[in-house]
């Protein structure tokens, strides 16, 4: 995907969670044990205004600096308005930057695109656990991220998370393989490789110990650990599928 259609994707899921009601507040969340709808929205706020820091902290000083630029979000009844002022304040300020400016980033120096696909992804995964509380209260069902930006955020958990995963934590997972793959048309594959210290992805059809296939949607939700393993499709040692699952928590 191209930063702009990132861009256009994470202006969607924002104002998904803006349209949150108030009144969801006090509300539960139960992929996110102890949080309430509240502090989940104020936590997407704090990251709508790390990304907006970072593009006024120097690169060279790193991420300790752009978070102590950010003021936190407020408690109380205005965090749906703090919110929306956040959102709009952080996509207005990235239309129109430069997307190879310099900026920190939880991976060292990089480009301002960084942001925008980091929040993208981060905002999508939130915006389901803000909308599954209200379902789980009785309200309608999540809406279903966009496939394309799906398969992208499955990318960048695998090449951009998984890959500084040490293999040691999860000795379910070491000396073995696993191939995910989207069901939907995507036609996004990722070989994973735990043969090493560390995890080697590639972008590959590829013959696994296991593979774990579904929906984007599905696919990405479930590696973030947002739905369970059992909504995908698993053909090999399922064993090896269920370590992935359960042993890689990032």
């Amino acid at each position: 995907m191209t930063p702009d259609e990132q861009l256009a994707l994470l202006a969607v899921e924002c104002d998904r969670i803006a349209s949150v009601s108030p009144n969801d507040a006090e509300t539960p969340v139960p992929t996110m044990p102890d949080w309430t709808i509240e502090k989940l929205v104020r936590h997407v706020s704090f990251v709508h205004r790390m990304a907006l820091a970072a593009l006024s902290v120097p690169a060279a000083d790193g991420m300790p600096n752009v978070l102590a630029a950010v003021e936190k979000p407020r408690r109380g009844p205005q965090f749906l308005d703090d919110y929306r002022a956040s959102a709009d304040e952080m996509l207005s300020a990235y239309e129109k930057v430069d997307r190879s400016s310099p900026v920190s980033t939880w991976e060292g120096p990089g480009s301002a695109d960084y942001w925008i696909r980091r929040q993208l992804h981060e905002v999508t995964v939130h915006r389901f656990d803000a909308q599954n509380a209200v379902h789980a209260a009785g309200g309608e069902a999540p809406d279903a991220a966009d496939a394309t930006g799906a398969a992208d955020g499955i990318g960048e958990w695998a090449e951009n998370f998984l890959t500084r995963f040490p293999v040691d934590e999860v000795p379910g997972l070491a000396g073995r393989t696993v191939h995910l793959h989207t069901d939907d048309g995507t036609n996004a594959e990722f070989f994973l490789d735990f043969r090493a210290d560390r995890v080697v992805v590639t972008r590959e059809h590829r013959k696994g110990d296991v593979a774990v296939r579904g929906s984007a949607d599905d696919l990405l939700l479930a590696v973030w650990r947002r739905r369970p393993l059992d909504v995908l499709d698993i053909v090999g040692d399922d064993t090896v599928a269920h370590a992935l699952y359960e042993g890689v928590r990032i």
